[in-house]
């Protein structure tokens, strides 16, 4: 009964959204007192020290832009902020603009268009050529940008965070225990069969010494898409783009999980499993699970495992900052050597502007954002003072990619220090461009907290490059919104029957020789046709 009072709620307060948004609403008249503009914003506030309204860097933005932020807060917890912004939409009680932070909430492509049809959105087309230069000039020369932020209308009804993190972009990397490389006397695997036979000594020779056979020679998670073991694995034999399985070959959409190759991947993983080479966790355990097995007090018992950086699997700090872990280079297997590529910019918004913005609101938050595209104004609004929170660049200093031209350094808090009340962190991550990002200043010891993202760095020039040379680019196709629901039907059907088929084949619990035929025809009933038809139309819209 419960469930379905509150089923009733979301619907009631859906249906104000939308003859709201049919009700042709407008902007206010004036929101100016004294000459200053009032701008309400919602956005996520961190927990400790942090309040936006008290904010260092909220005052300068305030004294620069003659305005005065109201804010409306939520927190960084995913679900609730999620459902904080639904509500608000809702109700037809929005601020004048949102302010979010991809990872935790986000305005999707899908959102954005049906909230821009219904009024609710304002375009930023006229806004950004008369006030944002520098959110102009990103959409001039950075087309993937440009592609994932106008919408297939035409309009820009958002920006994204343009968060060119260079080691998010390649995020399926394998890391393996270089102590027991070292004891064991192997070298770097560099094929599938090379791997194989690493976590077969692993798991043989007792290279932690404590005499049991305790070792886990491999390992994933399923909680965060990253530490799925699958896609690196599956890379040497077909590329597996670790979300929905497309390929692109010569502009036509295709389907990886169908194919021969998937099935030669698939038996190359279940012979890892059969083998005990492969941890049955590393398809059903949460994030904490994985950590346990890298920080195992009593011996370190974690041979190699999948994440985009080694902090996702191991807490200890010894173990973190050493060389105890080091990437291992995407391996070559039969048909191939792929790495997984991700646009890591999120596709949809983070600012948007909304019909109750008067016109000096619109202006005066465009033109914060465009400061956020300056190296100035992204040093400043993500990590606050200078001297105090960063610093600039000194003698002797080293970008995070040494080719680069050093542009800042951030100042780590002290022991026991309080998060500091000065910038605003990841939600003015607006212009952090891979040139920006790869100014960096980071100590060239890697394995020391100082010098952790240029370890990420290096780590990634391994796999840079190593994708296909046609990828489905996920991060910039625009549905049509006639076809989005049929569209996100589809895609969880399908996605959840091949998850569930891996993991059968994977652990012996379906035979590769006698059930891949009707694993295939299964496909039929889950419309993967209609499915891929669909997506060709998006892609060819999105690519013209």
């Amino acid at each position: 009964m419960k469930k379905a009072s509150i089923s009733a709620l979301l619907l009631l307060l859906v249906l104000a959204a939308f003859l709201s948004g049919c009700s042709g609403k407008t902007e206010k008249s004036s929101s100016t007192k004294d000459g200053v503009t009032e701008l309400s914003i919602f956005a996520p506030q961190g927990v400790g020290n942090t309040n936006l309204s008290t904010n260092f860097f909220t005052k300068e933005v305030e004294k620069k832009f003659n305005v005065n932020i109201k804010w409306q807060t939520t927190t960084y917890d995913a679900t609730s902020a999620s459902q904080k912004r639904q509500i608000s939409l809702a109700s037809g009680d929005y601020p004048d603009a949102y302010m979010l932070v991809p990872w935790v909430d986000h305005f999707s492509t899908n959102d954005l268009i049906k909230y821009g049809k219904q009024g609710v959105l304002i375009p930023l087309n006229d806004l950004i050529k008369e006030h944002a230069p520098n959110i102009q000039k990103v959409l001039d020369t950075n087309e993937q940008f440009k592609t994932m932020t106008v919408s297939p209308d035409g309009n820009i009804y958002g920006i994204s965070h343009l968060n060119e993190c260079y080691h998010c972009t390649w995020p399926f990397k394998m890391w393996i225990n270089n102590d027991w490389l070292k004891k064991l006397n192997l070298p770097m695997p560099k094929t599938t069969e090379d791997f194989k036979n690493v976590l077969a000594a692993f798991k043989n020779q007792d290279p932690n010494g404590n005499g049991k056979k305790d070792e886990v020679p491999l390992s994933g998670a399923i909680s965060i898409p990253d530490t799925n073991v699958i896609p690196f694995l599956m890379n040497g034999f077909i590329y597996d783009d670790g979300k929905k399985r497309l390929l692109l070959n010569n502009g036509k959409v295709e389907f990886a999980a169908d194919k021969p190759e998937w099935k030669q991947g698939l038996e190359y993983i279940h012979s890892l499993y059969k083998e005990g080479l492969l941890d049955p966790g590393a398809f059903t355990q949460n994030n904490d699970a994985y950590q346990n097995l890298g920080d195992n007090a009593e011996a370190q018992i974690l041979g190699a495992a999948t994440a985009t950086h080694p902090g996702e699997f191991v807490s200890d700090q010894k173990r973190l900052y050493s060389d105890n872990y080091v990437a291992v280079p995407p391996l070559q297997g039969p048909n191939a050597a792929y790495a997984t590529y991700n646009y890591p910019v999120t596709p949809g918004a983070d600012f948007v502007l909304t019909n109750k913005a008067s016109k000096e609101d619109q202006i005066a938050a465009i033109k914060i954002i465009d400061y956020l595209f300056t190296p100035d104004g992204n040093i400043r609004g993500q990590f606050g003072k200078e001297n105090v929170d960063w610093r600039k660049p000194k003698d002797g200093d080293v970008a995070i990619e040494k080719s680069a031209e050093p542009l800042f350094a951030s100042i780590p808090l002290k022991d026991g220090e309080k998060t500091r009340n000065n910038g605003w962190g990841p939600i003015a991550e607006f212009g952090s461009s891979s040139s920006f990002r790869n100014g960096q200043v980071q100590s060239t010891e890697v394995y020391t907290p100082e010098g952790f993202e240029r370890r990420l760095q290096d780590a990634t020039h391994l796999y840079e490059g190593k994708q296909p040379e046609e990828v489905f680019p996920a991060w910039s196709v625009w549905m049509d919104p006639s076809d989005a629901d049929e569209v996100a039907m589809l895609e969880t059907n399908i996605q959840n029957y091949v998850n569930q088929s891996v993991l059968k084949f994977a652990t012996g619990e379906m035979s590769l020789e006698k059930d891949w035929e009707t694993y295939i025809k299964g496909f039929e009933q889950l419309n993967l046709k209609r499915y891929l038809t669909l997506m060709q139309q998006a892609y060819d819209k999105s690519a013209k």
